[in-house]
């Protein structure tokens, strides 16, 4: 489709109403997800992957949904995920029934064919269920075409996919509104339908309790035992949301969604469907201290890959197939509320050092658990080497902003060094060792003050909550008076009820240009761990984590005062944060600092 900035696709006014982001939930089976809402709609769906045009998109201003619920419009909702899954239950409680909707994307997934569950069914009492299907491809802009009934099973075209839905035989189509249908049922009775939507049609027959079986037992492989964790039920949902956000690629997206803002009408909307190599790293190293998974695996073979791929010109983002994220445009959508609908992310083009230092503590990790791949070994030398040309040139940093020499670029880098110093052989060691001390020694002399606190950059004295990863990977040390110095610091100026934000905006007070960020938060509980004071780091944990939804998901950020999401979600370096607390912060934990 075109940008159609002067073609607003027109929505019903009765269809798919926003709710705060702290309601929704989300779908995922590693290729796309799917955002649902408490009232049993699927308002996000991109087909067949992640950065795929949306065939649902009510959730940003547009077209297209899939809902069940209720005929009783007296009721009100709730909801839960299955223990570490991501198979989703909504549940509605009626003046004379209790309703349930089990909801899933079906796993093993394919990259060009997903399979939406749903299963409904009565708890207490009996009930008449709606549903709805209205497809929009393109983000809304077309519609399907030559939908029919075949053997009980509707199919269509949908904007070059191939659609089928079966047990939906006694609902009639609308060419305005989509599907529609109705289904009764009595305490114990339940009823499914599956959505198949696939590139080159689907053979395979719909068998609904063929395809939850194989999704449950997806699910029971997929995420460890997190029992001793601290938090350990959040543990294990952590895993399931990163498990849900990376593909069979390896390859991990930031979010699931695009354009849900930061800050309402400022224009920071942005599309988070891409997998960022430093959010891939935090993750990979967040499952590297629970122990050896094949999380960690696919983040080391992505970006390996990657680094391989394009060595001293490596981006910070690509789609999850290894392609390139195209850049930014916009969309003919009235948009979530606050928000402009954009798809694409400039950042691809940026420079961002830290990203080889994350990658590098990343290979370190892994071979710490010997899953140091041959691809990996290699990616480690393309990836020192274009740190010992690039380390002086300014960069864009964690945060994305303007060109500068950063801190914590240099320090993630120093930390990286030395990391992987440790796991190779004696030469290439002592190599990585004396780079690591020059950038050090360079960084030190710039941007650390005459009082003993890290600058946010060499330009720039403000207090910085980027600078709290470092600290907690050891970089400056623990006993370095600088670092208790810098946390301190940190804390004092950015923290407002319990929870942290990245920096100081002039001139504006701590809340009004931004929210708290989730990140930092867990950020501080590391690096307060990491100097020692447990039961500090365990406050912040403790505060952190209870910024989420119902749903137990996270958005990137918080506002504190309306105690409210913010941004896109669920967040994956979020929830990689939040597994590494919980491993680092168990009592019994003897890892390694």
């Amino acid at each position: 489709m075109g940008d159609g900035a002067d073609r607003p696709v027109r929505v019903p006014s009765d269809v798919c109403p926003p709710w705060v982001l702290r309601e929704y939930a989300v779908l995922a089976d590693g290729e796309r997800g799917a955002v649902v809402d408490p009232e049993g709609r699927i308002v996000w769906l991109c087909a067949p992957r992640w950065h795929s045009d949306a065939v649902f998109s009510s959730l940003i201003g547009g077209c297209g949904y899939f809902g069940v619920q209720p005929e009783d419009r007296w009721h009100v909702w709730g909801g839960y995920y299955e223990d570490g899954t991501l198979i989703r239950v909504s549940r509605w409680l009626t003046a004379d029934s209790v309703v349930e909707c089990r909801d899933a994307l079906a796993m093993p997934a394919s990259v060009d064919r997903l399979v939406l569950l749903r299963r409904m069914r009565v708890e207490r009492g009996e009930a008449r269920l709606r549903f709805g299907l209205d497809p929009r491809p393109g983000f809304g802009s077309g519609r399907v075409r030559d939908p029919r009934l075949e053997g009980g099973v509707w199919t269509a075209d949908a904007g070059g996919l191939r659609l089928r839905l079966l047990g939906a035989h006694q609902a009639a189509w609308n060419p305005e509104r989509g599907l529609r249908g109705e289904v009764r049922l009595r305490k114990g009775e339940q009823h499914d339908l599956v959505l198949e939507l696939s590139e080159k049609g689907g053979a395979e027959v719909l068998d609904p309790e063929e395809l939850w079986t194989r999704t449950e037992d997806a699910w029971r492989r997929a995420v460890p035992d997190c029992s001793g964790l601290a938090a350990p039920r959040d543990a294990r949902h952590a895993y399931a949301v990163l498990r849900g956000l990376t593909s069979s690629s390896g390859g991990m997206v930031a979010a699931a969604t695009t354009s849900l803002p930061e800050r309402a009408n400022t224009g920071r909307s942005y599309d988070y469907r891409f997998a960022w190599l430093r959010d891939q790293s935090y993750a990979g190293l967040a499952v590297a201290a629970h122990g050896p998974h094949e999380l960690l695996d696919d983040a080391v073979r992505f970006t390996a890959e990657r680094v391989l791929a394009d060595g001293d010109g490596l981006h910070p983002v690509y789609a999850v197939d290894g392609g390139p994220v195209p850049g930014e445009r916009g969309l003919p959508l009235r948009g979530y509320p606050g928000g402009n609908d954009r798809i694409g992310n400039r950042a691809a083009r940026q420079f961002q050092l830290d990203a080889f230092g994350e990658a590098l503590q990343l290979f370190a990790a892994a071979a710490h658990h010997d899953r140091l791949s041959s691809d990996a070994e290699q990616a480690v030398a393309v990836a020192v080497d274009a740190v010992e040309r690039y380390w002086q040139r300014p960069d864009s940093g964690l945060w994305e902003l303007e060109e500068r020499w950063w801190t914590q670029s240099r320090l993630s880098v120093v930390c990286g060094l030395r990391r992987i110093a440790e796991v190779l052989p004696e030469r290439p060691a002592k190599r990585c060792t004396a780079l690591a001390e020059a950038v050090f020694a360079e960084t030190r002399r710039r941007c650390l003050r005459a009082d003993g606190r890290w600058r946010r950059a060499a330009d720039d004295d403000g207090p910085e909550a980027a600078l709290l990863m470092p600290l907690a990977r050891g970089c400056p040390s623990a006993d370095d008076p600088s670092s208790a110095v810098t946390r301190r610091y940190i804390e004092e100026q950015l923290a407002e009820d319990g929870y942290l934000y990245r920096f100081a905006h002039p001139g504006i007070p701590l809340g009004e240009a931004e929210g708290a960020f989730l990140f930092c938060g867990f950020s501080m509980a590391l690096a307060t761990d990491h100097l020692g004071d447990r039961t500090g780091a365990l406050r912040w944990f403790e505060r952190t984590r209870a910024a989420c939804g119902p749903s137990g998901l996270f958005a990137e950020e918080y506002d504190v005062r309306q105690r409210q999401l913010r941004g896109n979600l669920p967040q994956a370096f979020v929830h990689a944060l939040l597994l590494e607390c919980a491993v680092r912060l168990n009592d019994a934990s003897t890892l390694p600092r």
